[in-house]
């Protein structure tokens, strides 16, 4: 395998985890939990996974040859009203966004990489692209698990280590102190 399949091939990997993620942590929850808001002018989960939806379509959708942001797309409705009346449809809305990324993303090749698209008029390599969404959606997927985190409260199921179980993750003998610098 050569470096572009490789870092294709890491990609892939990272978004499909991250989707998992989002998907565990709503495992954990109710609609109402779903659509609960810390705050006046912050985000629920739902509102969220309508942002990203909304921004899979416009992003994914005829991506190697439309600009990124497309014009039926409207960004600020994402964050005016819920987008499902419960559950099942919110999980529909969130795997309808992550089938087009998927999709697109499996079906790229190694070449495609240095590629040139745009978003927003803006030109960015295929990488580039990649890294950018990457970035966004990790950061929209931690505030979902964060919000999951807060409606459970003590019932929630840690989606990693828990804390003070990280030596049974660590091989035998990496105990101790850091190296000095």
């Amino acid at each position: 395998m050569d470096f572009q399949d490789h870092v294709l091939d890491s990609l892939n990997n990272l978004f499909s985890t991250m989707r998992a993620t989002g998907e565990k942590a709503f495992a954990q929850l109710d609609f109402e939990q779903m659509n609960r808001s810390p705050g006046d002018d912050s985000n629920s989960i739902a509102i969220i996974i309508g942002h990203l939806r909304g921004n899979m379509l416009s992003r994914w959708t005829d991506f190697l040859t439309s600009d990124g942001e497309k014009p039926w797309r409207t960004r600020d409705s994402e964050f005016e009203r819920p987008p499902a009346t419960n559950k099942d449809e919110l999980i529909a809305l969130w795997n309808e966004g992550w089938q087009c990324c998927e999709e697109t993303i499996h079906g790229l090749s190694a070449d495609d990489l240095t590629r040139t698209i745009t978003i927003r008029g803006q030109e960015h390599s295929v990488l580039e692209a990649l890294n950018r969404q990457l970035y966004h959606y990790s950061y929209h997927v931690g505030q979902i698990v964060q919000l999951a985190r807060m409606w459970k409260g003590d019932n929630w199921k840690t989606l990693s280590i828990a804390r003070g179980q990280s030596k049974a993750y660590t091989p035998t003998g990496q105990h101790g102190e850091p190296p000095k610098r």
